[in-house]
């Protein structure tokens, strides 16, 4: 091979090298003369289009449920706790109330940080009105929404787990007559005996936690008994009830709730309201619900609901999560016109604004119809 040729060949490798590194194609021209050479065509390797590729804002962490476990207690002084799956960096109240209650309403008895999160032990002391009382619920919640609860023998453990001293039967009471706006007439089963109940009535869904104390009885010989009880006056007027004796010490309950229509023994279905007064009602088995469409952080939440009965009225509630709406701040009253689906909006009030997770309820005190959810306090969609 000529200098000449070898020169060429040089040449042509060291392009293919090239076009390898940077990348590209290159076809050679055919139909050259022997011995002869020519130079690559060069067809250079595009850039991709300037178009930015869109990113998914990566949601915050999610947490499992927080969980609290009984370690042990100091009959009547305090109580330890362990918990599980906390978040960090986030204060809690503690608060303790009595059995059957989820702590909901109760007594703070400390405010506590998570620090680290995941697995923590506390002591709390037990608060005074609880120093006597069989058994206890506790709740630890947050500003931000999370919250846990359990409840504990107010009595020293043994072994794993805490055991009542013997078998026991669940009380139970079953409405006997209502005089409308003045009284409800009740009959028990399976109360203990030599036991106090104080008896609480309040909105029709709340299970009576929370509510008007009217009365507080002794239990006697327990077993089955005749009370009869006041309807207080927040709530005459109301349509449906919730009743419950709840005691203070042994840390039994039973709730019911009654028709507010003067009636004699109650039958198992409702007794028809007023003529004059037409009750709003759904088919059997049919329950009002709504969801979350959107929400403006700390401003406002707009709900479109579901199976809402006609011409009824409803308070809207809202509260921390985990209370679902119960004793929340009343932020507006809304008519349901011709019930079914309606889109609604409504400000999240002050003592709300800044909180992660917000419960909404809305509630009639009419019909005694409720319906509850919550929804993150972040804009949406």
């Amino acid at each position: 091979m000529s200098s000449g040729n070898k020169f060429v060949v040089l040449v042509l490798s060291a392009i293919v090298l090239t076009l390898a590194l940077i990348g590209g194609t290159w076809t050679p021209t055919q139909g050259a003369a022997q011995g002869q050479s020519t130079l690559p065509t060069i067809t250079p390797t595009r850039e991709p289009p300037d178009t930015p590729t869109p990113t998914r804002v990566a949601p915050p962490p999610a947490f499992p449920i927080p969980l609290i476990f009984i370690v042990s207690v100091v009959p009547g002084e305090s109580v330890t706790i362990r918990t599980a799956n906390f978040p960090p960096n986030t204060d809690f109240d503690v608060l303790m109330n009595y059995y059957g209650t989820l702590g909901i309403g109760g007594e703070k008895v400390a405010t506590v940080n998570s620090g680290a999160g995941g697995v923590l032990t506390w002591t709390f002391n037990i608060p005074a009105f609880l120093k006597d009382a069989a058994r206890i619920a506790i709740r630890l919640q947050s500003k931000t929404g999370y919250y846990s609860y359990n409840w504990f023998w107010n009595k020293p453990t043994s072994g794993t787990g805490q055991v009542p001293p013997k078998p026991f039967v669940i009380p139970t009471f079953k409405i006997v007559a209502v005089e409308r706006d003045k009284t409800v007439t009740i009959e028990t089963a399976n109360f203990p005996a030599n036991d106090t109940f104080d008896v609480l009535m309040n909105y029709y869904g709340t299970l009576g936690i929370g509510g008007i104390k009217v009365d507080q009885v002794s239990s006697g010989s327990g077993g089955t008994l005749s009370f009869t009880f006041n309807i207080p006056e927040a709530l005459r007027g109301q349509t449906k009830i919730a009743i419950r004796l709840q005691s203070p010490t042994s840390g039994y309950y039973a709730y019911n709730w009654f028709w507010n229509n003067s009636t004699s023994e109650v039958s198992a279905s409702p007794s028809p309201a007023p003529s004059d007064s037409p009750v709003p009602s759904l088919p059997p088995g049919v329950i009002p619900t709504f969801i979350i469409q959107s929400v403006v952080r700390d401003t406002s939440v707009t709900i479109v609901t579901s199976n809402f009965p006609q011409n009824d009225t409803f308070d809207v509630l809202m509260n921390t999560y985990g209370t679902l709406g119960i004793n929340g701040v009343k932020v507006d009253t809304i008519s349901s016109g011709s019930g079914g689906t309606l889109t609604l909006t409504f400000t999240i009030p002050e003592s709300m604004r800044g909180k992660s997770r917000i419960a909404i309820r809305l509630q009639s005190s009419q019909s005694g119809y409720y319906a509850y959810n919550w929804f993150w306090n972040n804009t949406y969609p």
